[in-house]
């Protein structure tokens, strides 16, 4: 991938976009399991994880809607999409 400035679009080769969907996809397994599972300690630290990845308080379930979305965005990204 080639860093561009802030106002320009990255782009990336199918595999890089592969490999980051696929490791998106474990972490959304990860947080769907320790949602239904995993103890209060374990959910404290998903809430850690979650305010530091949004530099404010979040929810774990914020965490969870966010991977979703980046999924969706590398799914459905217009390079993406069919033409047909």
């Amino acid at each position: 991938m080639r860093l561009r400035a802030d106002h320009q679009a990255a782009v990336l080769p199918a595999e890089e976009i592969t490999l980051i969907r696929q490791a998106l996809a474990a972490c959304s397994q990860v947080l769907t399991w320790a949602g239904q599972h995993a103890g209060p300690q374990f959910r404290d630290v998903v809430a850690d994880a979650a305010e530091a990845a949004a530099g404010d308080r979040r929810s774990p379930g914020w965490l969870e809607y966010a991977v979703s979305l980046s999924i969706d965005y590398l799914d459905f990204a217009p390079g993406t999409l069919s033409t047909q």
